[in-house]
């Protein structure tokens, strides 16, 4: 047994002890939609696989469509018998499910680090970019926001409700930032941050934004940007457990309602060397320049990225703090990238165009690469939103214009992988028009 697997082996052991009622782990890790999945193994089995007994799962399960089904994707799927793929346990990640009627763990499991890792893998794909930028002397320090809705449990024709509280018969009626939302609503939300430290995750600050039962919860900054998906990841997940013990239905759907505020997923982002040194701010913020002109670049070739569905487009233009066009500006919340005032140690930039359904990892991963390639080649940005309102580069405004974009360009192939792009597009696409195939009430209205 190596150190690594005596290591796990230690975790598991002193999981059971503390939690002798669990009888069962569930051995989870993110597919390219964003969804959680995986197998219920028994917690005597999960000590064989963290003495280092294989793990394998079917190497498609990375591919399936938002509805769970598997499309042809090349020779993937249905030409390559459908194999298995080795995962591996991710040693800290666990952790107790405490919203379920019976108790049982979590772990997050991955085929990177193994010998074979899937190349589309969201979490490989971060990797790699982490990894690529380490050998240059990169180190980034990473933080998410997650804005999301609280509905009512039961759907009233298939629509979303407001969710109902003990003081209100309609729904949410506070506005925006009022605290007496967050104290309406403080048995769930209290649930959810305590749930998500119990997985370890560092919650910080509550906010109820615009929309009627919409929140936001941050996360500390972590200098290892693969825990901080990993966070946002788990968080997600509890926290859609958490609201229907309540009663409640979360989801991070990216524009639920079209007259009211979409859901981000905004993302601080900070450069430092390998002496703690804040690379953003040297030589008067040149290496901060250079980056937001590099994610201004990318950005509309990464749309699938940030805005993964149809519904995602929504959310962009037209609505508070939700921009039409690549921009930038200092602390101005209708840029894409903004510059949150701070000092020298802690500037950085908070990406703000991704949609809250996006994939955490993906959407890091992008941004990393947009970074990257500004400072490889010194990108000086266009004029910031403070000195011209109109200033911005324009991105595809719905998925198919996305997809053909970023399948084409170059830097984002080389920054991600030509094999992940062209598998992940293919995905989008074909998710996309198998939400075509219904013809709505509408088209009926205005064309039978």
């Amino acid at each position: 047994m190596n150190a690594a697997s005596a290591d796990l082996l230690v975790e598991v052991r002193a999981f059971r002890l503390r939690n002798p009622q669990v009888r069962y782990v569930d051995l989870i890790a993110l597919d390219i939609p964003g969804h959680f999945y995986g197998k219920r193994y028994p917690v005597d089995m999960l000590e064989k696989v963290a003495a280092g007994s294989a793990l394998k799962l079917p190497q498609n399960c990375v591919l399936l469509g938002v509805q769970g089904g598997l499309f042809k994707i090349g020779d993937y799927c249905f030409n390559d018998g459908d194999p298995d793929a080795v995962r591996r346990l991710v040693p800290g990640t666990l952790k107790l499910v405490s919203w379920e009627a019976q108790p049982v763990g979590q772990m997050l499991i991955t085929s990177d680090g193994t010998a074979t890792p899937i190349e589309f893998e969201p979490r490989e794909v971060l990797v790699q970019v982490l990894q690529r930028l380490r050998t240059k002397g990169i180190h980034p320090v990473v933080a998410f926001e997650l804005e999301f809705y609280l509905f009512d449990k039961k759907l009233l024709d298939g629509l979303p409700q407001f969710p109902r509280d003990e003081c209100s018969d309609d729904g949410d009626d506070q506005p925006n930032m009022h605290i007496e939302r967050l104290s309406r609503f403080a048995p769930v939300l209290d649930d959810m941050v305590e749930t998500a430290r119990a997985q370890g995750i560092d919650t910080t600050v509550i906010t109820a934004e615009l929309g009627p039962g919409q929140f936001e919860i941050n996360f500390g900054h972590l200098d290892d940007g693969l825990r901080a998906a990993d966070w946002a990841a788990l968080f997600c997940r509890s926290t859609r457990g958490v609201a229907l013990k309540h009663g409640y239905r979360a989801s991070f759907m990216a524009k639920p309602y079209l007259e009211h505020p979409g859901s981000g997923m905004h993302v601080h982002v900070s450069l430092y060397d390998a002496d703690g040194n804040n690379l953003l701010a040297a030589n008067e913020q040149q290496a901060l320049r250079h980056s937001v002109a590099g994610c201004l670049e990318l950005l509309p070739f990464c749309m699938p990225i940030f805005a993964p569905n149809q519904n995602a487009y929504r959310r962009l233009g037209g609505s508070v703090n939700s921009a039409a066009r690549a921009s930038w500006g200092y602390e101005d919340r209708d840029a894409c990238v903004r510059i949150p005032e701070s000092d020298a140690k802690n500037l950085r930039i908070e990406h703000r165009i991704a949609g809250a359904d996006a994939n955490p990892y993906l959407v890091l991963a992008a941004i990393l690469v947009g970074m990257e390639q500004g400072l490889e080649n010194r990108l000086d940005p266009i004029a910031p939103l403070n000195e011209d309102r109109s200033s911005g580069i324009d991105f595809p405004l719905d998925i198919l214009h996305g997809v053909r974009a970023m399948q084409q360009q170059r830097q984002v192939r080389e920054g991600l992988g030509a094999e992940f792009v062209d598998v992940y597009c293919e995905n989008k696409r074909q998710d996309h028009l198998a939400l075509q195939h219904e013809i709505s009430v509408r088209e009926y209205r205005w064309f039978l």
